[in-house]
């Protein structure tokens, strides 16, 4: 459902919207079935849930052979006063118990590896589905609520692998155990004592995917609040530049509310197992000591058997009231790996296709007959072309809002035509794997994206060439590449440092940083995105000395709503309303920028 059909000249747009793709594939896959693609991830521990598997056993068949044991003594020594018998059987049993301990801290130690490989490995399948995502996904979804899917939703899991399946696992090997037994000992008194079992598996039954599906709205809105969080933080100057603390503690009042809704909801569906799996419990052993009496006094049954039977009926109901809990903890983990398979679900729509024939067109760059729309917006380019030629440096202007960003992502196919062809260098953009592409194509943004470090480790991003160089040797390639004038820009140079949450350099030096780490790629052709916005007029004259200086063959593409900086382009392209047409000179881009419209 997720992968694109792509096609020689028409692609279809994906919706990535987690929340909506959710509510369209909701609860239609079996518990079953889900459970078995999540045990998929941990294949590779095989061998240790084998390993834990026999402790299982080992644990649940001495467990459940301490009963027996007890009736035997009770009927065969202490009746008739055979102490000798009656201390030999304690022996057995306190050898029987110390086993059971140790098996039990051996099934939670394996099990606690699992858990914790298993999160390790589900966190990295994710945040790696994640790189291989297109720019559509990330407009589409909160921040906040994809942090919350990799580490709330996967945390559920882990406690649920860690904490509560093998404890789950015994408790189901328990109960078939002790049932085989009460069968086996009083078919009538056994089937009587489980009846109230059946009621109960009916009701789990019944009651299940409720509990499922407040789960799921609970961890929802946890990646909702986190997401409010995330977007408040963000732009907390200016909230209160504008004072508006009072619109902060709104959003978050509501965010947090329906998160309160939704936990309190969750958790009354959490508990609502326990009293019932208790309730059915006290009834099984009141209807067995009623009948064991009652057989008792008709010379059918023994004291002994009616202890064991007791022992038995605990053995049965009791691991029951604790999968009532767990069944809870199984709930949620489902809940939270629903969440998590929607993204591991998801492929990326931007796919490289197989060569096609190479177009004998001159121009580096060709838009042809291209036609791009949002998902769930409106038309923003309609049947667009132009060529861009190697060397020339072009400029596009128009209003806000009117597609000159589109058009550039479209050239770095951040996103892909919804119909027509772009072409790189003669061939389709979609021929080219990503690597490829991207060491022909460099893109500068109005607001760069750096990362927590230093100066050198920002400009060396994606740029494998000069990663093992020294400090030196790599401020010598920034002298020869012309951008020496930048780097003194920064007090310790190529070791400033770089905090992308803090004031540690300006918006500014950003962009310096972002124009270096370009500029040392080589590109052959170069998108410069409102790129000298957040800069003064000296700076940017400095880096346009540094454009001329780029090989002559390097193709130029500039957007700015400043015309001075777009004044000494070859060409000029108006862009508006979906249509991209050339602007003739500046003063005609001018007066369309005034009047909207090109001029007759």
């Amino acid at each position: 459902m997720y992968r694109s059909k792509i096609h020689n000249e028409v692609q279809v747009t994906m919706n990535y919207n987690l929340n909506e793709t959710a509510s369209k594939t909701e609860q239609k896959k079996s518990t079953l079935a889900a459970l078995t693609k999540l045990l998929g991830l941990i294949k590779e521990e095989k061998r240790t849930l084998i390993i834990a598997m026999i402790i299982i056993l080992i644990n649940a068949g001495l467990s459940l052979l301490g009963p027996f044991l007890i009736g035997h003594t009770i009927d065969t020594y202490i009746q008739s006063k055979q102490y000798h018998g009656v201390i030999l059987f304690s022996g057995i049993l306190l050898c029987m118990y110390i086993t059971v301990f140790i098996t039990n801290y051996l099934q939670i130690t394996l099990m606690g590896g699992v858990g914790q490989r298993m999160l390790y490995s589900l966190r990295n399948a994710v945040f790696n589905k994640l790189q291989i995502l297109p720019v559509d996904f990330f407009n589409q979804n909160k921040a906040g609520d994809l942090i919350s899917r990799i580490n709330n939703d996967t945390d559920k899991l882990n406690q649920f692998f860690s904490q509560s399946l093998m404890q789950f696992i015994s408790s189901i090997f328990t109960m078939l155990g002790a049932g085989i037994f009460l069968l086996s000992i009083n078919p009538e008194l056994g089937a009587a004592a489980l009846l109230p079992a059946l009621v109960i598996w009916i009701f789990t039954k019944s009651i299940s995917p409720w509990v499922k599906g407040k789960n799921a709205a609970n961890l929802k809105s946890v990646g909702g609040l986190s997401a409010e969080i995330q977007e408040s933080l963000n732009n907390f100057k200016v909230i209160v530049a504008f004072n508006r603390r009072d619109y902060f503690r709104k959003r978050f009042g509501e965010a947090n509310q329906k998160n309160y809704a939704t936990s309190v909801s969750a958790g009354l569906a959490n508990n609502i197992f326990t009293p019932v799996y208790g309730l059915s419990s006290n009834i099984g052993q009141l209807i067995v000591l009623a009948f064991g009496i009652y057989l008792i006094t008709t010379g059918q049954f023994t004291i002994g058997l009616l202890i064991g039977f007791l022992a038995y009926i605990y053995s049965f109901y009791q691991p029951l009231r604790q999968l009532a809990a767990l069944w809870a903890s199984f709930q949620v983990a489902m809940a939270g790996w629903d969440r998590i398979s929607q993204i591991l679900s998801l492929d990326t729509n931007l796919l490289v296709i197989e060569d096609q024939k190479t177009d004998s067109s001159s121009a580096y760059l060709s838009f042809r007959d291209v036609s791009f729309t949002y998902p769930n917006g409106k038309e923003v380019l309609h049947h667009v072309s132009f060529d861009l030629e190697r060397g020339k440096t072009y400029a596009f202007v128009g209003p806000t809002g009117g597609g000159k960003t589109t058009t550039a992502s479209l050239i770095a196919r951040l996103y892909d035509a919804s119909t027509g062809t772009v072409l790189l260098d003669g061939k389709d953009i979609r021929t080219y794997h990503p690597e490829e592409r991207t060491a022909k194509i460099g893109f500068i943004l109005q607001e760069p994206f750096l990362f927590s470090g230093t100066v050198r480790d920002n400009i060396l991003y994606g740029n494998p060439e000069y990663r093992n160089l020294s400090n030196d040797e790599l401020a010598e390639v920034i002298k020869e590449s012309g951008l020496e004038s930048l780097l003194v820009r920064f007090d310790e140079g190529l070791e400033s440092k770089v905090q992308t949450s803090g004031d540690s350099i300006s918006l500014g030096q950003k962009q310096l940083i972002a124009f270096m780490r370009s500029v040392l790629r080589k590109p052959q052709l170069l998108i410069l995105d409102e790129a000298t916005a957040n800069i003064d007029t000296i700076t940017e004259q400095l880096l346009e000395s540094i454009l001329q200086k780029l090989p002559s063959s390097t193709t130029r593409v500039i957007i700015a709503h400043r015309l001075n900086t777009i004044e000494n382009a070859d060409e000029i392209f108006f862009v508006n309303s979906g249509e991209v047409i050339p602007a003739g000179s500046l003063q005609d881009a001018v007066n369309l920028l005034l009047h909207g419209k090109r001029e007759s």
